[in-house]
């Protein structure tokens, strides 16, 4: 993803040298808010820029956006100590990485470019909006007067091509969004010369639209993933490179990663490799099975951080007979490096692998390394987003597992946003709930 946020319709650069000053003051202020109410402001400006509502919940988001820009730029300040001194030059960079330029040079270009009509910036630009908005005749008529534009690139950080747009995934978080022609948006794109094993910066780098598309909830939820990633693969995308450079993992193990089993389920269907985090995903304990000698040591290339992530992704799917088996062959759930397992396996909701963590050793109150939840509260999470709603009875066998294996909840937690506070009053109507946090069935 890219927490890029949107411009204005009409961006002006001297409105983003006031804004890097307003940020500058904002910095140098004793108020502990200065940096939230800053960036409050500024989103509210932007929201009424681009012609949106102020509703309560518009505004909830932007409440929370704020609070995420002030934990980067506490985050930007924690790396890198001299931008401590809060100059003018701090601010630009970080206004211009809030918008994921690299520099504020780079920011105040694409800004140019955005204020020239006809310019390869602002056509660029124009074509992505297109694509998102599923306007194939703005989108062909700037493909038949800018035929380069099929191969041209964003100026942004992840400089990625208009096709990689079409996968709603590693380009900018305003326009991850999948229209329903967005199959009609990828043909135009393709005859128009675009090419389709080309490699974006996004996640590292090496990412094609196939990958991006695979592991993209976009597309998913708009029910086209499947005919999309077939009109890539009939169009010529490849199936053989890992996910990123960096990453061993092949795409179908990507798939898992990101929560798209059936993308990765059709992918291995049309031939894609599997490798053996993907192996234990699917539960093929066979497949699992030979990357290990008779004396049960994992067999080179096989390493062990493979092993590892080949144990959270069985638990997160499920996959009980994988799990058991590299838990004989080793995996201690008290590693860090696996200790994320118990919060697959919440969120997949599989009381059966919580109770096979937990009776290994698994902690049970654990914070996620990088989330910071732990399985209790990750087992809520549909309370959070539906504190009304019935869920599936699984749901609420997880929450009674987590608390007879000693997870308890912090009451501080329901404090910490309003949908955690509305939470916390819906509970008390829940009796079944109430009931599961007690480790009792009701």
């Amino acid at each position: 993803m890219s927490d890029a946020l949107p411009l204005p319709p009409r961006p002006n650069l001297e409105q983003y040298r006031k804004l890097a000053k307003d940020f500058q003051r904002a910095c140098r202020s004793t108020d502990p808010s200065a940096i939230a109410d800053w960036a409050r402001r500024w989103l509210k400006t932007l929201t009424r820029l681009r012609g949106v509502e102020i509703t309560d919940e518009v505004r909830r988001r932007i409440n929370r956006e704020a609070g995420r820009i002030e934990q980067r730029w506490t985050e930007l300040r924690q790396k890198n100590p001299d931008r401590t001194q809060c100059r003018l030059t701090d601010a630009q960079f970080f206004i211009a990485r809030e918008h994921e330029f690299a520099s504020w040079p780079k920011f105040a270009a694409h800004i140019e470019g955005l204020m020239q009509a006809n310019s390869p910036v602002s056509n660029f630009e124009a074509a992505a909006d297109a694509i998102v908005d599923g306007d194939t005749s703005t989108l062909k008529r700037l493909l038949n007067d800018h035929p380069e534009l099929a191969r041209e690139r964003s100026t942004r950080d992840h400089r990625s091509t208009l096709l990689h747009y079409v996968s709603a995934n590693g380009v900018e978080d305003f326009r991850q969004k999948t229209p329903p022609n967005i199959l009609e948006i990828t043909r135009i794109l393709l005859d128009a010369g675009a090419d389709v094993n080309a490699e974006s910066d996004a996640y590292a780098g090496g990412s094609t639209t196939l990958g991006l598309t695979a592991t993209s909830i976009h597309p998913e939820q708009a029910g086209v993933q499947i005919p999309l990633l077939e009109l890539l693969l009939d169009r010529g995308s490849r199936m053989d490179q890992p996910s990123a450079p960096g990453h061993a993992h092949s795409v179908v193990a990507g798939c898992f990663a990101n929560g798209q089993p059936e993308a990765a389920r059709y992918l291995v269907s049309r031939g894609a490799p599997v490798d053996f985090e993907g192996a234990a995903a699917l539960g093929e304990l066979s497949l699992v099975q030979s990357y290990f000698d008779e004396h049960g040591r994992l067999k080179p290339p096989a390493t062990e951080a493979q092993m590892k992530s080949a144990f959270v992704y069985a638990s997160g799917y499920g996959r009980k007979d994988v799990v058991n088996f590299l838990l004989q062959r080793g995996i201690d759930p008290r590693d860090p490096g696996v200790r994320s397992s118990l919060h697959w396996a919440v969120y997949g909701a599989h009381p059966d692998i919580l109770e096979l963590l937990l009776k290994a050793g698994a902690p049970v109150n654990v914070r996620h390394e990088r989330r910071q939840f732990t399985p209790l509260e990750v087992a809520l999470f549909p309370w959070v987003r539906h504190p009304d709603e019935e869920q599936p009875e699984r749901v609420y066998d997880v929450v009674r597992t987590l608390v007879a294996g000693g997870a308890k909840l912090d009451p501080q937690w329901f404090e910490q946003d309003d949908d955690r506070r509305r939470l916390a009053q819906a509970i008390g109507s829940n009796s079944k709930l109430q009931a599961a946090l007690g480790g009792q069935v009701p």
